[in-house]
């Protein structure tokens, strides 16, 4: 006999992928490397993400791009300081972790003039186990 415990199982085949795409920020913001490791990390960690590891090159003249493995996928930043403009992909598998919510903090730093986010439902529909 087993138990529902009310918490989804591990390995299930689904996620979200949500792509944004930033405009009208600061240029010095997308070209500090720090700045950008720090609050793309924040911002994973607040939406339930476990962060693995981090790596970021920064470009010359200018542009970081910023990636993070993360237990649940991954998240990456790519930047154009020249255009004031910021590439966001961040996919989680499951439903614990909150790519949505990691955008939107993300978009709360950076504040954006103007913003396109989008979702997609990538896998199988597991109704009734998101939380």
């Amino acid at each position: 006999m087993s138990v529902d415990t009310g918490t989804p199982p591990v390995g299930l085949f689904t996620g979200q992928h949500v792509l944004a795409e930033l405009e009208g920020v600061d240029p010095d913001l997308l070209d500090d490397e720090q700045f950008l490791r720090e609050t793309l990390h924040d911002a994973l960690s607040q939406s339930h993400a476990t962060v693995c590891q981090m790596i970021a090159k920064r470009f010359e003249p200018q542009g970081v791009t910023v990636l993070a493995l993360l237990s649940e996928s991954h998240a990456s930043l790519h930047t154009y300081p020249e255009d004031g403009s910021i590439f966001i992909d961040v996919f989680t598998c499951g439903h614990t972790a909150q790519p949505e919510r990691a955008v939107e903090l993300l978009a709360e730093a950076l504040k954006p003039a103007a913003q396109n986010v989008q979702t997609i439902q990538r896998g199988r529909d597991y109704a009734g186990l998101a939380s």
